[in-house]
Formats: C-alpha cells, sequence, structure tokens
C-alpha cells in the first residue's frame, strides 16, 4: 500500500488557479482530486507528482506552508484594459524564469573565466538621443545605415541581425512556446518579447509566433533597453509602446534602426505601398504602418483600420504554421552562443551534463545530436 501525504488543500487550490485550470480540467486523469481538496482523503506520492505536472509547478511547491509571492523580475508594459495587471500568464512566467536560470548561471560562469563586463549595457540614459544610440547600436554590431537591402528578404536579414548580436555578446532566445513544450503555447498578443539586463550575460527573448519583420523590430526594442540598462517585457497591443519614457525611446530607436527616416521619405514619395516598403526594408508592413504614423504619412484613424484588418489575415497565416523540425528549432530556442558556452564548460569539466541538460533543456541524445549537429 503507497504512503499518503499531508498536503494543505489550500497548496492544491492554488497551484490549480496558477495553471489558469479548473476542477473539471483535471478530474478526469485525477477522479480523486475533489476528495484531497475536501481533506476527505490525502493523494500518494506518485498522485501528488501527477498533479504537480498538470500544473505546471515544481513538486517541492506542494509543501509549502503557504503559497509564495512569485513576481517577475522587472516591468512588464501593456496597453489597455490590460495595462494595470500585474501578473502574467503560467507560460510567460515558467519562460521568464527558465531565462533567468540561464542568465543566473552564464554570468556567474563567464565571470569565473575572466571575461570582462560588456561596454555597451547601461551605455546611455533616457536623456540621450534615439540617433546617438541607434548609432551606438549599429557599431556595435559592425552593421552600416542601409544593412537590410544586403540581404534577400525577412529571414535571411532576421537570421543576420541576430547572429550579429549574439557576436556582440547578447544571448538571442526565439520561441513560440515554453521550452520544447508545443501544448504549453505562448501568444503573442501577451508576451511579445523581454530583456533581462546583465553586464555580462544580458538575454532577450522574442515571442516565435510573430511575423519575421515584426520579430526584428522586438530585438531592436529590446536592444536598446540593454543600451539603457533597462530589463522590461511587453506585448505587442497595436503595435503602440506603453507610456513610458523608456519604452517610447526603444520604440523610437527600433524604428529608426529598421526603418531611417530619410529613407523612408525618399521610399514613400515615390512608393506608399505598405507590401512594397515592407519587401524593401525586410520588416513587416506592420512596422511599415506604424512608422507611416509616426511621420504623421497615415491618420491614426487609417492605421487602426488598416491594423485591424492585417490582425485578421495574420492570425489566417499563424493558424496555418507547422511546428517545424525539432533539432532545426533548437538553435532559436536554446541560443547557439548559448549552447556552445554551455558546451564549453561542460568539456572543461566546469560544468556536468546534468546541468547541461538542465540550462539548454535537452536531455540525453537530444543534447548531444543537437551539439554534434548545429556546433560541429
Amino acid at each position: 500500500m503507497s504512503t499518503t501525504v499531508n498536503i494543505n488543500p489550500q497548496m492544491l487550490s492554488w497551484a490549480i488557479t496558477r495553471a489558469g485550470k479548473t476542477l473539471d480540467d483535471l478530474i478526469t486523469a485525477l477522479p480523486k482530486l475533489p476528495a484531497w481538496l475536501n481533506e476527505e482523503a490525502q493523494p500518494t506520492v506518485k498522485q501528488l507528482e501527477a498533479f504537480s505536472r498538470k500544473v505546471h509547478l515544481p513538486f517541492g511547491y506542494l509543501f509549502l506552508a503557504q503559497p509564495p509571492n512569485e513576481a517577475i523580475p522587472f516591468p512588464y508594459f501593456r496597453q489597455g484594459e490590460r495595462a494595470l495587471q500585474n501578473k502574467v500568464s503560467l507560460n510567460v512566467f515558467d519562460t521568464i524564469l527558465n531565462i533567468q536560470q540561464r542568465q543566473q548561471w552564464l554570468s556567474e560562469y563567464l565571470q569565473e573565466e575572466g571575461h570582462s563586463p560588456l561596454p555597451f549595457v547601461g551605455r546611455f540614459t533616457v536623456k540621450d538621443s534615439c540617433d546617438t544610440i541607434c548609432n551606438d547600436i549599429r557599431n556595435t554590431l559592425g552593421l552600416h545605415k542601409e544593412w537590410a537591402a544586403d540581404y534577400r528578404n525577412n529571414y535571411h536579414a532576421m537570421a543576420a541581425l541576430v547572429q550579429h548580436t549574439e557576436e556582440a555578446g547578447v544571448i538571442v532566445v526565439i520561441n513560440g512556446i515554453v521550452g520544447n513544450s508545443t501544448n504549453r503555447r505562448i501568444e503573442s498578443e501577451e508576451c511579445r518579447g523581454f530583456v533581462m539586463v546583465d553586464k555580462w550575460a544580458p538575454f532577450l527573448f522574442i515571442n516565435n509566433t510573430d511575423a519575421e519583420g515584426a520579430k526584428m523590430f522586438t530585438l531592436i526594442h529590446e536592444l536598446a533597453h540593454i543600451w539603457l540598462g533597462k530589463s522590461a517585457g511587453f506585448d505587442t497591443n497595436n503595435m503602440l509602446p506603453a507610456n513610458d519614457p523608456v519604452e517610447l525611446l526603444c520604440d523610437r530607436i527600433a524604428a529608426e534602426f529598421l526603418v531611417p527616416k530619410t529613407s523612408f521619405e525618399t521610399a514613400w514619395c515615390h512608393e506608399n505601398s505598405f507590401t512594397i516598403l515592407a519587401k524593401r526594408f525586410k520588416v513587416s508592413k506592420l512596422v511599415i504602418a506604424r512608422r507611416a504614423l509616426d511621420l504623421d504619412k497615415i491618420s491614426r484613424a487609417q492605421f487602426f483600420k488598416w491594423y485591424n484588418q492585417y490582425k485578421e489575415e495574420w492570425q489566417q497565416i499563424k493558424a496555418m504554421r507547422g511546428g517545424g523540425d525539432f533539432y532545426n528549432n533548437q538553435p532559436n530556442r536554446v541560443s547557439l552562443r548559448f549552447a556552445a558556452l554551455v558546451n564549453r564548460a561542460v568539456q572543461t569539466e566546469k560544468l556536468s551534463y546534468r546541468d547541461a541538460y538542465r540550462l539548454t533543456g535537452l536531455n540525453g541524445d537530444s543534447y548531444q545530436n543537437f551539439i554534434n549537429k548545429k556546433l560541429r
């Protein structure tokens, strides 16, 4: 007979609510759950482990006397009715925790290895001009003003931008799910991206469910946060920034980096098609529409009329997307730079394979196959 565990039902109720689930969602897999909540019975260790997996909660949390105070470690900017909310969904929260764990390890590792802090982290403040910061980002990444013209399409431009960013020392994670859990999707409407600033190991997360050109905007927006030394996250509502000095400046920097004002105004005189201009600058039509709005080429009414149509089209495109190949997804989900540093630590016996699996989200053969295919 299996030994039962005395668990506070308050913790069970909290875990269910935290996961955004109801009793009906869990009762088929855990038929005795109502009895545990009513203190009519107690679960076995095996049953409690099954419960923790269903609600995506570390097993040890269930033995706490009361629910912990879970707070994200940076401001999270939203628009509209969600602006005053203090929490994110569990999928976003778990992704933030995962990135935080990777960053803590990497920052300590790089310092132990004698690496110097990255000179551009926190180099500027909101008192500095958009053009000054934008030019410094370009120079640090080794890109000229019309760099996007060197690439065939959005996909290749984005890949190049990620490569230049990682070579500068910033870890870029691009994912639309929690780790490799395909049933735990991260909606771009809630989280477009976030950045966690650190002098040695800044981490930047981009939601992979976004359009390729829109992801570039997120990448530069978050890079601007690193140059200002301010961690933050944001949603994608209406492609408009929150009313915050740092957010407003980061948006201006991203817009100027990707679609320089002088180049845009010259191009607009010859062709004011969002589609054609998006192809020219290798960004999404949404970024072009925002630039046209910011530079008074269209009215807010025109922008929002177009934006509502764009949202419907994009939802249809997202619905047709497939999941892709597991190993081809890993360079984005893990980051090639991060994986290379983890592998170096393993090879020099500074990190165990077990910890490498935990940090990368890959286990056993999948970890070794990824290292062999993508790093060698």
